[in-house]
């Protein structure tokens, strides 16, 4: 399952509210997949889910913070967190990844 997380933290490219972002994801997009509420990804008010794959899988020279909108992370069905994708990696780039991680269970 694919979970979209909005986030503002990446030069305010997310200034609405939840609706209109979900609305603007499907509009624009085509979205299919759930969009959750507005969340942080970095900083004090971090939601729990992005410390715990930020801290799994840390980026590039071992930070954790997410440099920019779009990371992806691919996490077992059993909840463990498997990669890390930078932000221009597209998403049908990451399938053959996704049929392993579904063999592994």
């Amino acid at each position: 399952m694919v979970i979209g997380f909005p986030c503002n933290q990446f030069g305010a490219q997310e200034p609405e509210l939840g609706l209109e972002i979900k609305q603007n994801c499907l509009v624009r997009y085509g979205v299919t997949f759930p969009i959750t509420e507005k969340i942080e990804v970095n900083g004090q008010n971090e939601h729990p889910v992005f410390n715990y794959v930020k801290k799994s899988l840390p980026g590039i020279l071992g930070t954790e913070d997410i440099k920019w909108n779009f990371t992806k992370f691919l996490i077992d069905p059993d909840g463990t967190p498997r990669k890390r994708y930078a932000p221009t990696v597209e998403p049908a780039d990451i399938e053959a990844d996704i049929r392993a991680s579904l063999r592994l269970n």
